[in-house]
């Protein structure tokens, strides 16, 4: 399944009601992307609960605040209402500490299932991956590495994680944004848990410094190595 495919599907979970509002009050952790609260809220509009999470959230742009409260027949909220709950929230993040949020976040997302930490990884910010990609299942953190928000950089230390699972390594080698950078290439070429044929079929891509070094890791795959000395040998005949 490609990363398009799984933005569709965790977009149909949404409007089917498959999206829990604990996934929804994670993803509204997302100060960075204004738009979500737009997007959460046209896509939940026969979902109350949801709303209401949209409505009472501190950061909620104004606009879409009143649409939520218009949804739910309820009253505008008056200014200073508003600004009091942008200020309790503004004082709060301000004591709490990277490491106490990182544990909130943390203790949160455990109470997710299976299916719903897929879904949120499937549209979750960079922290929220970072958090994800801890997780025991693999589907989850494949979920992560298809995710459309996953940068480059990202991209180069899952490949090079020898905690990532195969899978999702073959995942990163498939997606062709990704393996055009050469350090992405690179790390899955010298990652032991890349798949061998994953790391053959970029062998050729390798420079030569890269290879020789290759050819003497006894961490890869022998067929790794192999291959590595086969095109090694192959750029002396021709020289």
């Amino acid at each position: 399944m490609t990363a398009l495919d799984r933005m569709e599907e965790f977009d149909a979970n949404i409007n089917s009601g498959e999206v829990s509002p604990d996934v929804i009050e994670l993803l509204l952790e997302d100060l960075g992307d204004p738009e979500l609260y737009s997007e959460l809220l046209r896509e939940n509009l026969g979902r109350p609960e949801v709303i209401k999470l949209i409505f009472e959230h501190p950061s909620t742009p104004e606009e879409v605040r009143t649409k939520a409260g218009a949804a739910l027949n309820l009253p505008a909220k008056r200014q200073e209402e508003i600004e009091q709950l942008k200020k309790e929230d503004f004082e709060r993040r301000s004591r709490e500490t990277n490491e106490d949020k990182e544990l909130r976040l943390v203790a949160k997302i455990k109470k997710l299932n299976v299916g719903e930490k897929i879904r949120l990884a499937a549209r979750a910010n960079k922290e929220l991956r970072t958090l994800l990609l801890k997780d025991s299942n693999k589907q989850v953190v494949v979920s992560v590495v298809e995710n459309p928000r996953l940068t480059e950089s990202e991209a180069e230390l899952i490949a090079k994680s020898r905690q990532i699972p195969e899978e999702a390594l073959r995942s990163i080698g498939k997606n062709k944004e990704f393996v055009k950078n050469y350090n992405v290439v690179h790390a899955l070429v010298t990652n032991p848990k890349t798949p061998a044929g994953v790391s053959l079929s970029f062998l050729p891509r390798i420079k030569e410094k890269d290879l020789q070094l290759l050819d003497k890791n006894k961490n890869v795959p022998e067929a790794v190595r192999t291959g590595a000395k086969r095109i090694l040998m192959g750029k002396k005949k021709t020289r």
